[in-house]
């Protein structure tokens, strides 16, 4: 009874409301999936293909993913110094879902 819980979406205990502390939010799918797609990239670059995110926003929700392990982050100490983003491959896994999600988006509204 308790595995059925854990799974359960309407239950007290729900790995879903975790999945969404980590993915959930404006901007952190649309991050990780331009890693995903691209690999490595700096900051910048990143920005730029978010259209109307602030650098604060960029810089939190990189540190977040960061944290719940789904991007490394690498600072080369060249000149001039830089910061490149990456997908790391917990990632991996999450993307056929998302993909998976955006498939059923789509036929949600035909």
């Amino acid at each position: 009874m308790t595995e059925k819980k854990e799974c359960c979406p309407c239950s007290d205990i729900c790995p879903l409301e975790d999945a969404m502390r980590i993915i959930g939010g404006k901007w952190k799918v649309q991050i990780l999936c331009s890693l995903y797609r691209d690999g490595s990239t700096r900051f910048n670059e990143l920005k730029r293909k978010m259209k109307g995110i602030s650098n604060t926003m960029l810089a939190n929700a990189l540190k977040e993913l960061e944290q719940d392990g789904l991007v490394k982050r690498e600072q080369f100490m060249e000149i001039p110094p830089h910061v490149e983003y990456t997908a790391t491959p917990k990632c991996d896994g999450l993307i056929p879902i998302l993909i998976q999600l955006a498939q059923w988006s789509m036929n949600i509204k035909s």
